[in-house]
């Protein structure tokens, strides 16, 4: 299915910091996931991009859960090309690991290039399209709340399109 993404969820403690984070920038006059498309977006890390009309092997993504919870930071402020602000977790030798294994679950599907091993950068996502001039205003609102210490606690498939959250089969 085109526009399904292999996501991470953040525990409630740092999904709360971070839509509090969204609101105070929306505050601010900076658009975040808050409001962007369809507003249903969650505070998330992306492990791969899909496209195509290939079936999504979820069990075998579900097996993947067993290495679940990772620990990581948010412990800096990233911007890539196009303006996208996010947030820089750790990246420990077990997210690598995990990301490597969703990738090769997903081998042979088309995966965003930005998500295939040696590619991707790990990140969460703060403002999808941030004008330049905003950077200050973020950046002083990102270093009120880092680091953050967040649990990375449930695998799952989003919709982006629609914002839908899907558990894989067998998760709590």
């Amino acid at each position: 299915m085109p526009g399904l993404s292999v996501c991470l969820l953040l525990d409630e403690r740092a999904d709360r910091a971070v839509r509090g984070l969204w609101r105070r920038l929306e505050y601010d006059g900076v658009r975040t996931l808050a409001t962007y498309t369809h507003g249903r977006h969650v505070p998330h890390l992306t492990l791969a991009s899909l496209g195509g009309d290939d079936p999504v092997p979820a069990e075998a993504l579900a097996a993947l859960s067993s290495s679940l919870p990772l620990e990581v930071d948010l412990h800096a402020l990233g911007v890539f090309t196009r303006s996208r602000c996010w947030l820089l977790p750790t990246v420990s030798i077990d997210l690598l690991r995990l990301h490597e294994s969703v990738a090769r679950t997903l081998d042979g599907r088309a995966v965003h290039r930005h998500y295939r091993p040696g590619a991707w950068q790990p990140h969460v996502t703060l403002a999808p399209r941030m004008a330049a001039d905003a950077l200050p205003v973020v950046a002083t609102r990102v270093y009120e709340v880092l680091p953050l210490p967040a649990l990375l606690s449930r695998l799952v498939l989003v919709d982006t399109r629609t914002g839908e959250v899907h558990d894989l089969p067998g998760q709590p």
